[in-house]
């Protein structure tokens, strides 16, 4: 297997595993979600539904990219902050869902946005318009951080 091949076959395996980390630890439909208070700037539900199919299937197609067209050092590097990001992400669904730790899981997913930084930054070296596309997820990741900030100010 040639390492382009390997940097873009571990980049989709990073998104597989988010997706079933995901899917496995975040739980809207409990009754505990349900009974916090959330901040009135919430965005709804559907919103979530859209969003996240559009976040994985975009940094699919970015890690394939960056393992196509990206140096051996910023595909490597690439792949580390995707790991990373994705590992506190996880890390955040299962505070945040599970033992309902809103501080270890606001810091989780504040270090996940930041995460993010150098990803859209080497994508943008790479190819500005997946750069653009995966800006998204930086965004909702970032406004993620700041309403777990806000659930645990309400809590």
């Amino acid at each position: 297997m040639t390492f382009r091949t390997l940097t873009a076959a571990s980049g989709i395996a990073i998104v597989l595993i988010y997706v079933i980390g995901s899917g496995l630890w975040v739980n809207t439909g409990d009754s505990w979600y349900a009974n916090i208070n959330k901040p009135s700037w919430q965005p709804p539900g559907f919103i979530f539904g859209i969003i996240w199919p559009y976040n994985f299937i975009v940094l699919g197609i970015a890690a394939t990219i960056i393992g196509q067209r990206a140096s051996k050092p910023a595909a490597f590097t690439y792949i580390a902050f995707f790991a990373l990001s994705v590992a506190a992400a996880l890390t955040w669904a299962w505070l945040f869902y599970r033992p309902h730790n809103l501080t270890g899981a606001a810091l989780a997913l504040t270090a996940t946005a930041l995460l993010t930084i150098p990803m859209t930054y080497i994508l943008f070296t790479i190819s500005i318009p997946m750069a653009i596309a995966v800006m998204p997820y930086q965004v909702w990741v970032a406004i993620a951080a700041t309403l777990n900030w806000s659930i645990r100010s309400l809590n």
